[in-house]
């Protein structure tokens, strides 16, 4: 085996422990639910609680594998079959074997921190270039037979079981606090696929670019790039300085322009991966 497909394997038995630990010891407790199957296994378990939460991530996923299997052939199966079964065991032998309690027992702390585990678990479970089945399956099947985005299809699926929560748990404020979950969740993910950079990417629209750029250089110590633009409004030809500036150093980016060019127009978002020369890939 490949060191590529060991690690990858590996992120998938880590991923499948997060996800299985947080289910058990914060979702399940607290009836907090998740999107994907396993948010319909918890649904499922509670409702019928005869069967093992691991058992029903099985039955929940096994239909969804073998379309899986039919569209997009063994490999693919292989290792979603592995994931799930995976995920299985360690839900079982967390809550049956070890018999592990609430890690807390308020609901609010249940959802944070059940969407951090989760999260985790399933951003490695996707670093290991695997799935967990069941919805994400049928999302890409779905996306791929119409005009939705798998993204779109994702979220109606997970949206059907948030709202099926209502039904079953017969609270609302419950559901309102798996969005929590849920949107910590994906957050988490997004964390763990695209890292999580320390830079912040800036937009300067200034009529000093010259002065700003010299200062940018010398004490904010960035390498950028200055775009020539024309104004919305006027037709006005402008200056754009684009540049990526460490977290730490925004405020000193803030006192540089007020300084040197108060009039200056600072456009300041999220920097979601950095890649390239002088960057870790």
């Amino acid at each position: 085996m490949k060191k590529k497909d060991l690690l990858n394997y590996l992120y998938v038995l880590l991923g499948t422990m997060s996800l299985s630990f947080g289910a058990v010891t914060l979702l399940s407790p607290n009836e907090i639910i998740t999107g994907g199957g396993i948010g319909i296994a918890l649904l499922v378990h509670y409702v019928f609680p005869n069967l093992t939460l691991g058992t029903y991530i099985i039955l929940v996923s096994a239909p969804f594998i073998i379309v899986g299997y039919i569209y997009y052939g063994k490999k693919y199966t292989i290792k979603t079959l592995i994931t799930m079964l995976l995920l299985s065991f360690f839900t079982d032998f967390f809550k049956e074997v070890l018999e592990l309690k609430p890690l807390v027992n308020d609901i609010l702390l249940g959802a944070v921190f059940g969407g951090i585990f989760v999260g985790f678990g399933v951003g490695f479970i996707m670093k290991g270039k695997s799935s967990t089945g069941s919805t994400s399956i049928s999302g890409e099947l779905i996306a791929s037979k119409t005009k939705f985005k798998v993204s779109e299809i994702l979220l109606a699926q997970d949206a059907v079981i948030l709202i099926s929560s209502i039904f079953v748990y017969g609270d609302i404020k419950k559901s309102f606090y798996s969005l929590i979950g849920v949107y910590i969740t994906s957050k988490i993910v997004d964390m763990v696929l695209t890292g999580r950079p320390s830079k912040k990417v800036v937009h300067i629209i200034s009529n000093k670019v010259e002065d700003l750029t010299v200062h940018i250089r010398e004490r904010i110590e960035e390498h950028g790039a200055v775009i020539t633009g024309v104004g919305l409004h006027k037709g006005q030809d402008k200056n754009i300085i684009f540049v990526a500036v460490e977290t730490n150093k925004i405020q000193l980016l803030r006192d540089i322009i007020s300084k040197h060019d108060p009039e200056a127009f600072l456009i300041i978002s999220e920097a979601s991966e950095i890649l390239g020369r002088g960057t870790k890939i």
